[in-house]
């Protein structure tokens, strides 16, 4: 009896391999053929295993979600493909090729926050920026406080050096007097004492 059921078994899972094989395949076909869609803005809609709500129900998808829409369309209704990958048919009133309220309102929220993280990197790099230019600033100020003191220091060499430069003058001027002095004097005197001796010895003489 247990070998009968088994080979009942494989009988019928032999049988409907194929077929299985056939659905799958058909539905990768379909799949590589659909074009993007939105479920329109209500709760839950109900996919069929048809179209028409004769049709036993797979599942549901909620409002706004993206769909890929195979572009088969009968009685009203929209053959998809869900995100889980459950190809049924909803009503066409609920399929459109443009994004629903929430789905924009979901993108319009991405970008707001991709707003906001860029407006932050730019205010971050704002302030580094006003950092670096008050650090320069800072270093401006005293490179020119430095350049000053500089600038007094050799006035004030300059000033020293002019002074010294007049002493020196005044100094050769006072030695070349002294010698101009005592180069006269010894002018005065030296013929004096020569012209004394000379009248000496002519007398001598």
């Amino acid at each position: 009896m247990k070998r009968v059921s088994c080979l009942l078994i494989s009988v019928l899972f032999g049988l409907s391999f194929p077929v299985f094989a056939q659905e799958n395949a058909a539905q990768e076909e379909i799949a590589s053929e659909a074009t993007p869609g939105f479920i329109s803005d209500e709760l839950i809609i109900y996919m069929h295993a048809g179209a028409g709500n004769n049709f036993r129900i797979l599942g549901s998808v909620t409002a706004g979600a993206e769909v890929s829409l195979t572009g088969q369309e009968n009685n009203n209704y929209t053959q998809i493909i869900d995100a889980r990958n459950r190809t049924a048919w909803v009503e066409s009133k609920y399929v459109s090729s443009k994004p629903g309220l929430r789905f924009v309102i979901a993108e319009l929220n991405e970008q707001l926050t991709s707003a906001a993280d860029e407006n932050s990197q730019l205010k971050q790099q704002l302030d580094d920026s006003e950092t670096n230019i008050t650090s320069l600033n800072d270093k401006n100020q005293a490179l020119q406080d430095e350049t000053a003191q500089l600038q007094q220091q050799l006035a004030t060499v300059q000033q020293q050096l002019k002074s010294q430069d007049q002493d020196i003058k005044k100094e050769w001027f006072i030695n070349g007097a002294i010698v101009l002095g005592f180069g006269l004097l010894l002018g005065l005197i030296i013929p004096k004492l020569f012209g004394g001796r000379s009248n000496k010895m002519d007398r001598w003489t």
